[in-house]
């Protein structure tokens, strides 16, 4: 008895698709299941809306011609079952590893990733642009010179369509009114349960079969006038949003100058195929809306699909989560902003549809009045707390680091020049490992310290985050505190020192003497060369590692923890640093425009005599891979932040 050989191993290319018998459809979904839930297991990653866009994109790929045809996906999460599909089927155990696969489309990877997706809400403005430019250069000519039809896909969420960058491109394409198919994935998240207005609109859209069959019956007609003139086909247009107007509920996409198809079954592959045929046909742009489930075929992720959308390593068999007994950052967070707001009815939360990320469910639970989730529109959220601001009330923005950059004029603008006491909370801040370039939080501390009127906080550890928010929620003026994605580091006595009108701009010295483990031994020759390390709070567990690297060698390290970003003490920096046979400055984020650069500049110009270095990202972008890994790649570990220090000794004796 042999064993039919998995339909997956024979697909290397989109044509392998097309080529399948469609009985064969219902068992390569399954397959493809099984293969995400198996790499998801072992490596982490975006699990429920992938499983449940199976059908979705196998159908896109058997209607549409990849790479001649483009499909492209917004964000781009859910890619995984087109990167199954693309050729990279054999890599896929790779994803979200060092060297391996990426999470997200990326252009260098595959001819069918047009786009290095990330972030929300694009997909309809580069899919527009890219089909106008082809329509433009006319590169979309076959061997006769006649111009082929080749199409462009795009695939949103409803979540992502919050977003008003896609309302602006929506409106867009209807102006120009060329054939863009915008497929509108309906699962009703986006990564929490979806909020507002336009999630319920969407939701509520229905066609109605006595309009689907009247249209069927005009375009009969009009197919059989021969060489129909324009004022024609405008009369018919006429008659058919008539007949809209009468048969179904106004419809936003219609509006805008879309035909619109929908809703129907997303994991129906053959309907969708149909349907699909239909509006690839059309010579304007379709919406096509299409529901589907999140997590399907895997009963731990259709029950709770935000636990499972973005997830760590996990058991198959029950679906539990790899737990790490260490405390973050975000959890200390989640617990201190219940514990202020139920001190003062003034303070309330937002977020951008990133509840649970943030550490902002629990809030929503014990303040359901005072937590708003404006969805994805990071841009809306951090305006609509400067009108909360306005009005009286304290609001705290919680946004990872990655999708503040999506908000820097309305922090400038309406927060920054007003002064509105707001507090603007940046998770994952530095290194966020697996989920590569578009989603590293190192741009905050460039893009912000400009910034008049707004102080910047770097907490390095539980009772430091503690009173950093405390602090920021009670001065009434702009602040924003950043922390990283990882654990919160063991406690030291320095970090309880509160935040005080004098201390303002100045970090915390952690002395070498308190360190955990260190040897007395080592610390008494008090002519042992000295070295003090200046860090953002992110990078204080690879500082304290450096420094008993140092004591190890006979190097006495102390650690400023900087706490403050801006404003920052320059004058405090010089007399604590001039006490040291070298510094440097160590710091989660990019060099060009960071603190190490700064204060390199500042405290140069006061005639500093101690030698100074800084350790930061440099200028590029960095791919996905442990958190460790990173590090390494950007020269920003415990070793070389050592290193670094005893060269700068070294050199100070040699001159």
């Amino acid at each position: 008895m042999t064993t039919e050989r998995p339909i997956l191993s024979t697909i290397h290319s989109p044509e392998d698709v097309r080529a399948l018998p469609p009985e064969r459809i219902p068992a390569l979904a399954s397959e493809i299941r099984r293969r995400i839930i198996e790499v998801v297991a072992q490596n982490g990653g975006h699990l429920a809306g992938n499983l449940g866009v199976v059908e979705l994109t196998i159908a896109l790929h058997r209607v549409f011609e990849s790479p001649r045809d483009a499909i492209v996906f917004d964000v781009s999460h859910q890619s995984y079952t087109h990167k199954l599909l693309t050729g990279r089927a054999k890599q896929f155990n790779t994803i979200r590893k060092r060297g391996g696969i990426s999470g997200f489309t990326r252009r260098s990877e595959s001819e069918h990733d047009f786009f290095d997706n990330g972030h929300a809400s694009t997909s309809i403005s580069q899919g527009l642009g890219l089909l106008t430019a082809w329509d433009i250069l006319k590169d979309s000519q076959d061997s006769n010179g006649e111009k082929s039809d080749r199409k462009v896909v795009v695939v949103i969420g409803d979540g992502a369509l919050t977003g008003g960058m896609a309302f602006e491109a929506l409106s867009h394409a209807g102006i120009l009114s060329r054939n863009l198919i915008v497929v509108l994935n309906d699962n009703q998240m986006s990564i929490s349960q979806n909020t507002g207005a336009l999630s319920r609109y969407i939701s509520a859209l229905t066609v109605s079969s006595p309009y689907q069959n009247f249209r069927k019956f005009i375009d009969g007609i009009v197919e059989k006038i021969p060489n129909s003139e324009k004022h024609v086909g405008k009369l018919i247009a006429r008659i058919k949003r008539a007949a809209k107007g009468g048969l179904l509920s106004e419809n936003l996409f219609t509006d805008l100058g879309f035909e619109y198809f929908g809703p129907f079954d997303g994991h129906d592959e053959q309907k969708l195929e149909a349907i699909f045929s239909k509006a690839r046909k059309l010579n304007r742009p379709v919406v096509v809306h299409v529901r589907t489930k999140k997590g399907k075929g895997y009963s731990p992720a259709e029950d709770d699909p935000a636990r499972y959308h973005g997830v760590g390593p996990f058991l198959i068999s029950n679906g539990v989560v790899e737990k790490f007994d260490s405390t973050s950052f975000t959890e200390v967070f989640s617990r201190e902003i219940v514990a202020l707001a139920q001190k003062n009815p003034r303070i309330c939360a937002v977020t951008a549809a990133m509840s649970k990320g943030t550490g902002l469910d629990s809030f929503s639970r014990h303040f359901p009045t005072r937590f708003f989730d404006v969805g994805i529109a990071e841009e809306h959220a951090v305006t609509f707390a400067a009108g909360l601001s306005a009005g009286g009330m304290i609001p705290v923005v919680a946004i990872y680091s990655t999708f503040i950059q999506r908000s820097v004029d309305q922090v400038i603008h309406d927060i920054a020049l007003p002064q509105f006491p707001c507090v603007l909370v940046l998770d994952r801040a530095g290194v966020v490992p697996s989920d590569g370039e578009t989603h590293q939080g190192l741009f905050d501390i460039a893009l912000f310290c400009p910034v008049p009127n707004l102080t910047i906080l770097a907490p390095a550890s539980e009772s430091d985050l503690k009173e950093c928010l405390s602090w920021a929620t009670t001065c009434q003026k702009p602040v924003m505190i950043r922390w990283a994605k990882s654990s919160c580091p063991s406690e030291l006595s320095p970090f309880s020192a509160p935040i005080s009108q004098e201390n303002i701009g100045r970090g915390i010295l952690v002395e070498g003497s308190v360190f955990e483990g260190a040897q007395d031994a080592e610390l008494e020759d008090k002519s042992s060369p000295r070295a003090i390390l200046a860090v953002t709070g992110g990078l204080f567990c690879e500082a304290l590692v450096a420094a008993r690297i140092l004591m190890s060698r006979g190097i006495r390290a102390d650690i400023l923890s900087l706490r403050f970003l801006k404003p920052l003490d320059i004058d405090f920096l010089f007399e604590t640093i001039s006490r040291y046979d070298c510094a440097v400055f160590v710091e989660d984020g990019v060099r060009a425009g960071g603190i190490g650069m700064q204060a390199e500049c500042a405290l140069l110009e006061r005639n500093l005599k101690t030698p100074i270095a800084s350790l930061a990202f440099p200028d590029r972008f960095f791919a996905h891979g442990t958190r460790d890994e990173i590090l390494a790649d950007a020269k920003i570990t415990p070793r070389s932040i050592a290193d670094t220090a005893q060269n700068l000794i070294q050199k100070k004796r040699e001159n």
